[in-house]
This record gives C-alpha cells, sequence and structure tokens, in this order.
C-alpha cells in the first residue's frame, strides 16, 4: 500500500493534527458558549509527500498570494484527484485544508459540500463510523443556508454510511428525506434514483434472505 492510501485510526489526513484532548476541549467550549468552535487559525505545514504532487503547486501559490478562495478551490481539485487515485490519505488532507480555506473566505456552501466530501471518501475508505460527522455537519450547514439539494445529498451519504454499519431502518428514513430534499430541489435523475434504491434496501435485504 502506497503512502498516500495509508490510513490507520487516527491517522487520517489533516483532521488528528489536534488530537483527542483538543476535540474534547472544543466540544466543552461549545457547550459553554453555544456556537460552534472555528477551525485551527493555522493549518501544519504541506506535508512533503504531498509537495510532490502535481496539483500541489496551484495550492502553494493561491497560500503564498493569502488568496483562501483560490487556495480552497485548488485542494478540492487535489483532493478529488486523490479520491479517484483511492489514495484516501491524501484524499482527506487535501479536503480538510479545502474546508478550511472555504471557511476563511467564508464560501459558506463550498465547505458545506467540502464536509459531504469528507464524509463520501471516508465511507468509500472503509471508515463509516468518522464519517458520520462531516455528513452531519454537511445537513447542519446546508439547513442553515437553505441548500436542499446540497442537504439531500448529505443525507444519502449518511444513508450509504448507516448501511454500513448495519443500522438500515436510519438508512431508510435519510433515504427518504433525501428523495424529497432532492425533487424539491430539481436536482439530476440520477441523484434521485441513488435516493430511491437506497430507501429501498430494506425489501431487497429482506428478499435475499428470504
Amino acid at each position: 500500500m502506497s503512502r498516500l492510501a495509508h490510513r490507520s485510526e487516527g491517522s487520517w489526513g489533516e483532521s488528528a493534527v489536534r488530537g483527542r484532548v483538543g476535540r474534547i476541549a472544543d466540544r466543552l467550549r461549545e457547550m459553554i458558549s453555544g456556537s460552534p468552535v472555528r477551525r485551527p487559525d493555522l493549518l501544519p505545514d504541506l506535508p512533503a509527500v504531498l509537495r510532490r504532487m502535481p496539483l500541489a503547486e496551484p495550492y502553494l501559490a493561491a497560500v503564498r498570494g493569502a488568496d483562501h478562495r483560490r487556495a480552497g478551490v485548488a485542494a478540492s481539485s487535489a483532493a478529488e484527484s486523490a479520491i479517484e487515485a483511492r489514495a484516501w490519505w491524501a484524499a482527506d488532507a487535501w479536503a480538510h485544508r479545502a474546508l478550511w480555506h472555504y471557511e476563511r473566505a467564508e464560501m459558506a456552501l463550498a465547505a458545506t459540500r467540502q464536509a459531504r466530501r469528507i464524509g463520501d471518501l471516508r465511507t468509500a475508505a472503509g471508515d463509516p463510523r468518522s464519517a458520520r460527522r462531516y455528513y452531519a455537519e454537511a445537513i447542519s450547514e446546508a439547513r442553515d443556508l437553505g441548500a436542499e439539494r446540497e442537504e439531500g445529498l448529505a443525507a444519502l451519504g449518511l444513508g450509504r454510511a448507516s448501511v454500513d454499519l448495519g443500522d438500515v431502518t436510519t438508512a431508510r428514513r435519510l433515504a427518504a428525506v433525501s428523495v424529497d430534499l432532492l425533487r424539491r430541489a430539481g436536482a439530476p435523475s440520477a441523484e434521485l434514483h441513488d435516493a430511491e434504491e437506497l430507501r429501498g434496501t430494506e425489501k431487497r435485504v429482506s428478499r435475499e434472505g428470504s
């Protein structure tokens, strides 16, 4: 397995930088203040293994120019490239950087979409349990923005993660929510089909088991 594709518990890209104690402290501060904790003001240096990727230079140029919008777009592109290559560690690291820059640029919809994509890649990499928090974050942010299509896609992703975790009942409930949201948003037929297919998961499982 390549260095970029490697993943073990607690070693996902940028997400493990602060560690468990830091995350607990964030939750406590959020409970006290009633508002979400912003991500760290500074990112660690881009790991050398990522600097060698072909898509690193546009990102580094944007960072040097303090252009969060361009940096977010470049990091997101690098994440998508890594996802296609199934290089999950690299994809996660780039996706978290994109999320951080989008938040700094106050690009709320792009940040919401990026959180969902982190959920997608973690589910695809076989870690649906940790994917759930990103889907939940995306659902909450999309609802606040009134972005029904994005909310529907995040609900669909959370439903798929629930199937992987053996919770078919929750998956079907989320699929029904996703179908409703995607229909209202006029989403592409392929997205609706995926949600409707997930909604029928329990029936397919019952027939196969009979």
